[in-house]
C-alpha cells in the first residue's frame, strides 16, 4: 500500500479516520520522518481531553480496572482513548503487550480506541512517546485519555505530571509494602483504589492508607483549595466499586477546575514536554558519530589517569556544541 503524504494523512485524521489515527500514532511512537511536523500541526487541536493515569504494582488488576472504568465512562457517553504501557524486556527489547488481549472487550466499542506501547526502558514506566500519543488522541477528539502504566516507586512521578487525575491501584496483600511505597507511589495518588477487596485484609489496608493520608502535612491555604486523596475499594472483575471510582474522578476534575489547578497542571505538562524535547535533542547532539568514536579513547585516558571523567565529558559536550560543563549550584 502506498504511503500517504503528511498532508493526506492529516486530512484523513481530521476526517475521523481511525486507520489514519493508528498510522499517526505509529509514526509518532517510532519517531519516523515527519513525526515532529505532525505533532506541531496537531498541537493547536489539543487541550480538550481529560487525562487519567492508572498505576500500581504488577498483579493489582490495573487492566481490569481500566476496562471496567472505560465501560462506565462509555455508559455516560464519554469517548475514550486508552494507552496501555507494557514493560519492555531488557534482553530482547520486546514488550508483552498483554493489555491488548485483556482489553479486547472494550476495544470492540467504536467509542474506544486502545493502543499498547512498550516502555523501551523509559524511566517511570511511561514510554518516552506516551505523552505525544496522548496529544494525538486529544487532537483526534477523544473526551478522555486513560493511560495505564507499569511499575512502582518514585519514578512514577512522570505519570502524575502527564495526567490530571492519578489513580494508584493496590491489593489487600500489599500489607507492609504500603509503608515502603508511601515515599513514592502513594504520594502521587489522587485516588487510592484497593482492588480485589473481597480478599482478607482489605478493610485493614484501607484504614492504614487513610491514616497515612491524614498524617501528611497539609499545605497551607483554605480548606477548599486542598485535595485529600480518596480511598476506595473495588472488585473490578465483577465491576463492583467502579462507578464510585468514576464519580471520584469527576469530583477531582471539578476540584481542579474550580481551584485553578487544572490550568496549572496543563502548564506543568507543557513545561515537562519542553524539557523532554530539549533533553532528547541534547542527547542526540552529544552522542553524534564523532563523539561516539572518541569515547573509547577517552575511556582509556580516564582509566590511565590522564584525564578525569569530568574532563572527558567536557570534551564530548564541546564537540556537541553545548559549551563547557558548569558547576551545579
Amino acid at each position: 500500500m502506498r504511503a500517504l503524504s503528511t498532508e493526506g494523512l492529516l486530512d484523513r485524521f481530521e476526517a475521523g479516520d481511525r486507520t489514519a489515527l493508528s498510522r499517526t500514532i505509529t509514526l509518532v511512537e517510532n519517531r519516523s520522518d515527519g513525526y515532529a511536523e505532525i505533532l506541531d500541526k496537531l498541537f493547536t487541536k489539543t487541550g480538550k481531553a481529560y487525562r487519567i493515569g492508572i498505576t500500581g504494582p504488577p498483579g493489582a488488576g490495573k487492566s481490569t480496572i481500566v476496562s471496567s472504568l472505560v465501560k462506565t465512562m462509555r455508559s455516560r457517553g464519554v469517548v475514550v482513548g486508552v494507552i496501555a504501557v507494557d514493560p519492555t524486556s531488557p534482553f530482547t527489547g520486546g514488550a508483552l503487550l498483554g493489555d491488548r488481549i485483556r482489553m479486547q472487550e472494550i476495544g470492540c466499542d467504536p467509542g474506544v480506541f486502545v493502543r499498547s506501547m512498550a516502555t523501551r526502558g523509559s524511566l517511570g514506566g511511561l514510554a518516552e512517546a506516551a505523552g505525544d500519543v496522548a496529544d494525538v488522541m486529544d487532537a483526534f477528539g477523544f473526551d478522555a485519555v486513560v493511560t495505564e502504566t507499569v511499575g512502582v516507586g518514585q519514578c512514577e512521578l512522570d505519570i502524575a505530571q502527564a495526567c490530571y487525575t492519578t489513580i494508584v491501584v493496590i491489593v489487600p496483600e500489599s500489607g507492609d509494602g504500603v509503608q515502603a511505597m508511601k515515599a513514592g507511589l502513594m504520594e502521587i495518588g489522587d485516588l487510592i483504589v484497593i482492588n480485589k477487596s473481597d480478599r482478607e485484609g482489605a478493610d485493614r489496608i484501607a484504614a492504614e492508607v487513610r491514616t497515612m493520608i491524614e498524617m501528611r502535612r497539609s499545605p497551607e491555604g483554605p480548606e477548599d483549595s486542598i485535595w485529600r486523596p480518596q480511598v476506595l475499594k473495588t472488585i473490578a472483575s465483577r465491576g463492583e466499586g467502579i462507578a464510585e471510582v468514576y464519580a471520584a474522578v469527576e469530583e477531582h476534575r471539578r476540584f481542579l477546575s474550580a481551584s485553578g489547578r487544572l490550568e496549572q497542571h496543563r502548564r506543568l505538562n507543557v513545561e515537562g514536554t519542553i524539557r523532554s524535547i530539549v533533553e532528547s535533542e541534547l542527547h542526540r547532539r552529544a552522542w553524534n558519530p564523532e563523539s561516539l568514536g572518541r569515547l573509547a579513547s577517552l575511556v582509556v585516558e580516564v582509566a590511565e589517569g590522564r584525564k578525569t571523567p569530568r574532563q572527558a565529558s567536557g570534551e564530548i559536550l564541546a564537540q556537541a556544541g553545548t559549551g563547557p560543563m558548569r558547576e551545579r549550584g
